[in-house]
C-alpha cells in the first residue's frame, strides 16, 4: 500500500522518516523497545505499557491481525508503535481476524513503519530511555519539537489511578473455595485467568481502595498488580499496603505491585537507564538455584542495596544480565513479590509455579 509519510522525533533531535501506520495524528511518548518475537497485541494492550511508543524488535507486525481473545485490557492505552515491516495482509487459524490496521484506527493509535528498528534499538540502549513524538500531520520540525516538549517524563508520573477500574468487579466462580482481593493498578487479564484456574474467586478493586472497603468482602489474600508510572509518587498504594501487611494475610505482588511491596517497607525505587521489555530475560532463584526465562515490562527497580540492608527482607531471585533485583519475600509474613510477570502473556512459562507458591500460602 501506499502509505503517508511520518516522522519520528526522539527528545535527542533524532529524527527519522517513515510511514504512516495506524490512525492519522500525533502522538508522543516515552520511547521504549520490547523484544518479544510473538504477540504484539497482547503488548500492546498491557495497562504497563500506558503513555508509551514502543519499538517492536521482531521486524514483521501484523502478519497473524488481532482477535477479541488476546487482548490484556479492554483497550491499548500505548502512545504509538515503531515497526520495521507492518504488515497489510494478514492470516491464522482462527476465524476473521481483523487486522492490525483496522485495530489501531479503531483505538486512535498513531504508528510508523519503514523504520531500521535494529539501529533505533541500538541508539535507545546507548542513550537511554527518552521521550519521542510521532507525527503525519506535522512536517515542520520546530512545530514538532514544541509539541514533544509538551509531553510528559514518566520520571514522577502517576498513572495507575488513571488506567484503573473505576468499579469492583468479580472473576471467576462465586463457588470456589479461595477469595483473593486484587487491587488494580492496570492489571493484566492473564493474571486473573492464571488465579482462576487454581480456584480463585477474584474481586477487582480500584487503585485506592481503602483495607477497611476490602475486609469487608472477607477475602483470604491480596494481590497487588501490574501497571504504569513512577511507584514513587504512589503513597496512596504504599499506605494500603503498610495496612496490608499488618492483617498478616498472604500478599503477592507483581511489577508494580513488586515495587509497591517493597517501597512500604522502606525500599527506595529509581528509574532504569532504559528498561527491561521482552519474553526472553534470564532469572536466577536464589532459593532453589534454578533459572527462568521470563516476561519483563518495567521502567523502575527496587533498589538492591536497601533490599540487602533491610532485615526484615530477603532477595528470592536475581536478572541475570545486570544484577538487578527480581524477587523478594517478608521473612517474617506471608508476602512476596517479583519484578517479572509470571503469567506471560505473551511468553514463557517458566515461573506459573509463582502463583502455585501463592495458593500454598493461602491454604496453609
Amino acid at each position: 500500500m501506499n502509505r503517508k509519510k511520518a516522522t519520528l522525533l526522539l527528545a535527542d533531535g533524532t529524527v527519522i522518516i517513515g510511514t504512516l501506520v495506524g490512525k492519522d495524528g500525533t502522538s508522543g511518548g516515552e520511547i521504549c523497545f520490547n523484544t518479544g518475537m510473538t504477540g504484539y497485541q497482547e503488548i500492546y494492550t498491557d495497562p504497563s505499557y500506558t503513555g508509551q511508543i514502543i519499538v517492536n524488535t521482531t521486524p514483521h507486525i501484523g502478519n497473524y491481525g488481532t482477535i477479541e481473545e488476546e487482548n490484556e485490557s479492554d483497550s491499548p492505552l500505548i502512545a504509538g508503535i515503531v515497526v520495521n515491516d507492518f504488515s497489510d495482509v494478514h492470516s491464522r487459524l482462527e476465524s476473521n481476524p481483523k487486522s492490525l490496521q483496522e485495530y489501531l484506527e479503531h483505538h486512535g493509535i498513531t504508528g510508523i513503519a519503514d523504520v531500521d528498528t535494529r539501529k533505533l534499538v541500538r541508539h535507545i540502549r546507548s542513550k537511554g530511555a527518552m521521550n519521542a513524538i510521532i507525527s503525519s500531520q506535522i512536517s515542520d520540525m520546530e512545530e514538532l519539537k514544541a509539541a514533544l516538549s509538551n509531553v510528559p517524563d514518566m520520571n514522577g508520573l502517576e498513572l495507575s489511578s488513571q488506567v484503573s477500574t473505576k468499579e469492583s468487579y468479580y472473576f471467576g466462580d462465586e463457588n470456589s473455595p479461595i477469595k483473593v482481593a486484587c487491587l488494580d493498578y492496570g492489571i493484566k487479564r492473564n493474571i486473573l485467568r492464571s488465579l482462576v484456574s487454581r480456584g480463585v474467586y477474584c474481586k477487582v478493586f480500584p487503585a485506592k481502595t481503602t483495607v477497611e472497603e476490602m475486609e469487608s468482602w472477607n477475602p483470604n489474600a491480596y494481590f497487588l498488580s501490574n501497571g504504569p508510572g513512577d511507584p514513587a509518587v504512589m503513597e496512596y498504594a504504599v499506605d494500603t499496603t503498610k495496612k496490608l501487611l499488618e492483617l498478616n494475610k498472604p500478599l503477592f505482588g507483581i511489577c508494580l505491585g513488586h515495587q509497591i511491596l517493597a517501597r512500604a517497607c522502606g525500599v527506595g525505587t529509581y528509574k532504569m537507564h532504559h528498561g527491561h521489555r521482552g519474553l526472553n530475560h534470564p532469572i536466577k532463584n536464589l532459593l532453589n538455584g534454578m533459572s527462568e526465562i521470563t516476561s519483563q515490562n518495567h521502567g523502575f527497580v527496587v533498589k538492591k542495596e536497601d533490599v540487602e540492608n533491610n532485615p526484615t527482607l530477603e532477595i528470592t531471585h536475581l536478572h541475570l544480565n545486570d544484577g538487578t533485583v527480581a524477587g523478594i519475600r517478608y521473612k517474617d509474613r506471608p508476602a512476596f513479590s517479583v519484578q517479572y510477570h509470571p503469567e506471560a502473556s505473551p511468553g514463557p512459562h517458566d515461573s506459573r509455579y509463582l502463583f502455585d507458591q501463592f495458593i500454598s500460602l493461602i491454604k496453609n
